[in-house]
């Protein structure tokens, strides 16, 4: 069956930014084309100087990522989840969808994704490898999908890091913009009593309850929602977890207070940090006091906690 080549174009100085989201969205089968050093890398990596004169002709002012969907998955949704990030970051993108062969696509990817460790107490294992030490780690069972959320990506590899902190037996989780539910999935490995994921994206809350039943949760310990948080959760949480991008994080900072207990903690990344001031002045706004900031590659996380 032939796999579906998205093509997302962008300005150039926004096309790394662009690559990162693309990255959390689909963590496989991605590659960039941004020309706009083409003589320097040519000659640093391959110290070469005659360069193609069709690369040479490339429009240097756009960049281009390229996603690839399997043909299991509906590139609709795809490029809506796409669309909706974009959006979300003020990025100007065109997006267009072209059919392309298989060109073992499905599998080559999954080479370079193994079990990892991540911060002291888990282990992220993609389900299709047999081989792995955990030690004392708790092995969150992980069929990575289209569905945002992998563990490979900073700002997943911070949340993570910062729900050891938090999750443990007693506490109960709110993962807004859930994903594959990776962040909802952990906090109950590591203790939490019970967790609810919320995500807009259909095929996210598939991937997230998919992935929940994998490691032995299922509702009432586990519910996935459909909707918005405002639109479908209920009740108050210990944790709530946002990985989502800072535009979306700004708009939730109106109203999460509203979702969580005395002394809840609110754990925010996704964040770049040219947009660290934005998300901390929405914080201050709706009376949330920052108690901890981590970052990873451009990448921010927070935690943050009604002020008294």
């Amino acid at each position: 069956m032939d796999w579906t080549e998205i093509k997302i174009t962008v300005n150039a100085d926004e096309v790394d930014k662009a690559g990162d989201i693309a990255s959390m969205v689909v963590p496989y089968g991605i590659y960039i084309e941004d020309y706009r050093t083409l003589e320097q890398e040519a000659w640093e990596i391959a110290r070469i100087d005659l360069i193609d004169e069709d690369l040479l002709a490339k429009d240097r002012s756009k960049g281009i990522v390229h996603v690839y969907i399997s043909p299991e998955e509906n590139p609709a949704e795809a490029v809506s989840f796409l669309k909706e990030r974009y959006v979300a970051e003020g990025i100007d993108c065109e997006i267009d969808e072209v059919l392309c062969k298989n060109a073992d696509w499905e599998n080559n990817w999954k080479k370079y994704f193994k079990p990892m460790p991540v911060g002291d107490r888990l282990l992220i294992r993609p389900i299709w490898e047999d081989e792995y030490d955990a030690g004392d780690r708790a092995v969150l069972h992980l069929e990575p999908g289209l569905a945002f959320g992998s563990g490979t990506h900073d700002t997943t590899r911070l949340c993570l890091e910062t729900l050891e902190k938090y999750a443990y037996p007693g506490k109960t989780v709110l993962d807004v913009g859930c994903g594959s539910g990776i962040l909802s999935v952990a906090s109950l490995l590591l203790g939490a009593d019970s967790a609810v994921g919320v995500d807009i994206d259909a095929l996210a809350v598939k991937t997230a309850k998919e992935n929940g039943i994998t490691n032995g949760f299922d509702e009432p310990e586990f519910t996935v929602l459909k909707g918005s948080t405002t639109d479908k959760v209920t009740g108050k949480f210990d944790i709530i977890a946002a990985n989502i991008v800072a535009d979306i994080i700004i708009g939730l900072c109106k109203n999460v207070k509203d979702f969580m207990n005395p002394d809840a903690v609110f754990i925010t990344s996704g964040i770049i940090v040219p947009r660290e001031d934005d998300v901390l002045a929405a914080f201050a706004e709706n009376g949330l006091e920052v108690i901890a900031r981590h970052e990873s590659g451009g990448w921010l996380c927070f935690e943050a906690k009604a002020a008294e």
